[in-house]
């Protein structure tokens, strides 16, 4: 769940109309797919390249077959670019081919070798997913590509349709922490909690540990590893002693940081040993000297604020480069990181669990609103939930849903979970029949994105009804109650529709499919 997004002015998103059933619509699917491809593999490098971003390369024909020559992604900080990477794979086939890229390149040290490497190779057209967000560098690789004769093309600039939309979003989720830093001034905040279903964190003598799953903990270590530091308040340190490693055997280590206005925190904690991971922990100016002197001896760095609170916080850290930041603390804390306006997202795990208590903490403290109004509305919000048997209280269904996940195929993973449903009727989230369809469509437009060949015959078919009757398949074949319809053939029109940003088109068409079969 995020709270709505405000870029500065050299953020921009651009919306307009579709020119569709034309070969451009094909090949702008096309260069979308790409894009997306190429923030998938920047996404890989979350943390290791701050305060830089996270950069993406894809050198590909543009033709129907969808041929990939070439891939690479800025893995750290001064390692090579990820376009010479992306050269250097593809080789001889770089020559007339198109380089896909999900940020404009561009080095704060006037190094252009991720440019130079592109015309080099005989790079005949990049696409861009979009500018550069820092302003003396915005551009700037843009305005030498096409002085050297290179085509290029901006997502949103110079290729406008509605296949774009979902590539725009990718570009601008992965580099997210810097587009925030660069237009806000501040690091990229999240805020995480585990509450139950009535809204608790802990029980009422304080005891949390679990509230979530394994698989959410897992989730947790992984945002952890994709920040640059975590912040938790005084309280969490006296009653959690937390490590706040993302413990996956490797990778990123953000810094700890702990805010405490009287330094009331125990000596000896997990956090004080800093041999891994470095500690700040932020404090009132003048708060327990004796303390300090005692964490300083063990590594520990002490930073004191005339007035602590979390936005003078976040713009330190603002000056130190951080780009992201975890906020794990407990309501108090929270709160005063949101009244303080440093969140910008948040993520919340619901646990099936109900544990009351009228004096059970909760995810977010006082905030002096009074009335419904007044509530914060969060926007782009998701959820995470998967197939058939994801939520059954089973206990054996977790084993039965990895199992489906290892299938070899598609239609291997259809047959193990039909058997199952069979089997195990009991195992059966109760809401599969009402929510099935959408659980498809989201299987179809993740599979139609992914494969650039696949979104190409999709979208060739614009004009043409796929619905039709068939015995093969009593509900995506036949369709239920025996009417003759393809669900499989609606949802795929469906998501060609979206796809071309036509809803309209979508509608005759299920239209027609009605008045046919």
């Amino acid at each position: 769940m995020a709270i709505p997004m405000r870029f500065a002015t050299p953020i921009k998103c651009y919306t307009s109309p579709t020119i569709f059933n034309s070969t451009n619509d094909h090949h702008h699917a096309l260069d979308a797919s790409y894009i997306q491809r190429a923030a998938e593999l920047s996404d890989k490098s979350a943390c290791f390249t701050a305060p830089h971003p996270n950069f993406g390369c894809v050198i590909a024909t543009t033709t129907t077959s969808g041929k990939v020559f070439g891939e690479g992604y800025l893995y750290a900080e001064g390692a090579k670019p990820a376009e010479v990477q992306a050269v250097e794979a593809a080789g001889e086939y770089c020559r007339g081919a198109t380089a896909y890229v999900n940020m404009e390149p561009g080095d704060c040290h006037g190094d252009y070798t991720a440019v130079s490497a592109l015309i080099k190779a005989g790079i005949s057209r990049v696409v861009i997913g979009m500018r550069h967000p820092l302003q003396h560098l915005r551009g700037k690789a843009i305005h030498t590509l096409k002085n050297e004769g290179l085509q290029v093309d901006v997502l949103g600039e110079d290729i406008r349709s509605g296949s774009i939309e979902d590539a725009l979003k990718a570009c601008r989720v992965v580099n997210a922490p810097l587009l925030y830093r660069s237009a806000s001034q501040v690091p990229f905040s999240v805020l995480k909690y585990a509450m139950t279903l009535d809204g608790k964190i802990a029980a009422s003598s304080g005891h949390a540990s679990w509230i979530s799953s394994k698989k959410s903990r897992s989730r947790v270590f992984e945002l952890r590893g994709r920040s640059d530091a975590v912040i938790v308040g005084g309280n969490t340190v006296r009653k959690d002693n937390p490590r706040l490693t993302p413990r996956h055997g490797g990778g990123h280590l953000p810094t700890r940081i702990v805010m405490s206005q009287t330094l009331d925190l125990p000596e000896v904690a997990n956090l004080w040993d800093v041999r891994e991971v470095p500690t700040i922990v932020a404090t009132q100016r003048g708060a327990r000297r004796s303390f300090q002197k005692l964490l300083a001896s063990k590594g520990v760095e002490v930073v004191e604020f005339d007035i602590l609170n979390p936005k003078d916080v976040v713009n330190y850290l603002f000056d130190r480069g951080y780009l992201s930041i975890l906020w794990e603390c407990g309501g108090t804390l929270s709160a005063s990181a949101i009244s303080s306006g440093v969140i910008h997202k948040v993520h919340a795990f619901v646990a099936p669990k109900i544990i009351g208590g009228k004096n059970a903490p909760s995810p977010v403290g006082e905030l002096g609103m009074v009335e419904m109004t007044q509530a914060l509305e969060l926007n782009d919000v998701s959820y995470e939930q998967a197939h058939k048997f994801v939520g059954s209280s089973n206990p054996d269904a977790r084993s039965y849903v990895e199992a489906i996940h290892s299938a070899k195929s598609p239609e291997e993973a259809a047959i193990m979970g039909r058997k199952l449903q069979r089997e195990h009727p009991d195992m059966v989230r109760g809401d599969w029949e009402s929510v099935k369809t959408e659980v498809m469509y989201k299987a179809l437009k993740c599979k139609f994105s992914i494969y650039p060949h696949l979104n190409s015959m999709l979208l060739s078919t614009a004009g043409c009804v796929l619905v039709e009757a068939s015995p093969h398949d009593l509900f995506w074949g036949g369709g239920r109650d025996g009417e003759g319809l393809n669900y499989l053939g609606r949802l795929l029109m469906k998501l060609r529709s979206e796809f071309l940003g036509d809803d309209d088109t979508y509608y005759a068409e299920v239209s027609a499919g009605y008045r046919e079969s």
